[in-house]
């Protein structure tokens, strides 16, 4: 069963990031970053799993 929702998020994730191919800037204190709005949301989909994984490893609720 956990299978097929990682699955299904994983098929979802994948149909936003084709769909927001357009050009964006971002601006990160003083640097000015211009990248392809499917990769912005890859990145931050990435940091935030990362984020969740630590949190629930430092509070010791991994599985």
């Amino acid at each position: 069963m956990r299978r097929i929702l990682y699955l299904g998020l994983l098929i979802l994730a994948v149909i936003i990031l084709i769909q927001n191919t357009a050009v964006v800037t971002v601006w990160i204190l003083f640097w000015k970053i211009a990248m392809s709005q499917a990769i912005l949301a890859f990145l931050l989909l990435v940091i935030g799993f990362l984020l969740g994984f630590l949190t629930a490893k430092l509070r010791g609720k991994l599985w």
